[in-house]
């Protein structure tokens, strides 16, 4: 059986900064040397574009046994479609990602600020993702209708994770929510988002609400996506020092 870390720290996508190429080895592909340090990653690129299931699979195959990729749902379902009748390119999605094995960990579902929660959209939404896919499922909801209880009994329901977010655009946003079997953190930068470094003082915050997390929820994840100018890296390096 793999021993997999109840917390899992990294940033969105595997690039590596000049400033932090000391942190890993000389040799390999990028995701080679990212997977040698931390254990998680997420790939926002699919987001924006397809991924063909044999590019998953040469993916799973560079990195240990006990990493894990976390996969954002596309656009397409989630901005397009704005979850409405998506269950043919849902099951696209899922057919493609499945190239990760058991190299999946959660999938991220990523709401535009102008979607505002609707009960049974939302219901259906997610029933299709339970019928289809048995894993985690973490939301990102950015609209304040997401965060009153009717919307949080939903995710409940669900099993799905409300993401922790900052910057928090309601105050609840800033800490997990929905159903407790995951957090998921995503710290985008502040003030400036996807560009500002974290202080050291913030990211002592995040390492003690996440040992608080890991003793409660099965697994917790925390994906620093201010990776413009590179401050991703180095405060996941940090944080993830400060769990160990």
């Amino acid at each position: 059986m793999i021993h997999q870390p109840a917390t899992l720290i990294g940033t969105a996508g595997w690039s590596l900064p000049r400033a932090w190429q000391d942190a890993f080895p000389s040799e390999g592909s990028h995701l080679e040397r990212y997977a040698s340090v931390f254990r998680g990653v997420e790939i926002n690129s699919s987001f924006y574009r397809q991924h063909k299931r044999v590019t998953y699979e040469r993916w799973a195959a560079s990195v240990p046994a006990d990493f894990r990729f976390a996969v954002k749902i596309p656009q397409a379902i989630t901005h397009d479609q704005a979850l409405v009748a998506s269950d043919v390119l849902i099951e696209v999605f899922l057919e493609e990602t499945s190239g990760l094995g058991n190299r999946l960990g959660p999938l991220l579902v990523q709401l535009p600020p102008s979607l505002a929660f609707d009960a049974e959209v939302a219901d259906e939404f997610f029933t299709t993702l339970d019928v289809l896919h048995a894993g985690d499922v973490a939301c990102e909801p950015r609209h304040a209708s997401w965060f009153e209880a009717d919307a949080n009994s939903l995710l409940i329901k669900h099993h799905v994770a409300r993401v922790a977010a900052d910057p928090a655009r309601v105050s609840e946003a800033a800490h997990p929510g929905g159903w407790e079997g995951l957090a998921y953190y995503r710290l985008h930068g502040s003030p400036q988002m996807y560009y500002s470094d974290y202080s050291a003082e913030y990211l002592a915050m995040i390492a003690a609400e996440l040992r608080s997390a890991a003793a409660h929820q099965s697994a917790s994840w925390c994906i620093f996506d201010n990776t413009t100018l590179g401050a991703a890296t180095g405060n996941a390096l940090v944080i993830q020092r400060m769990l160990a």
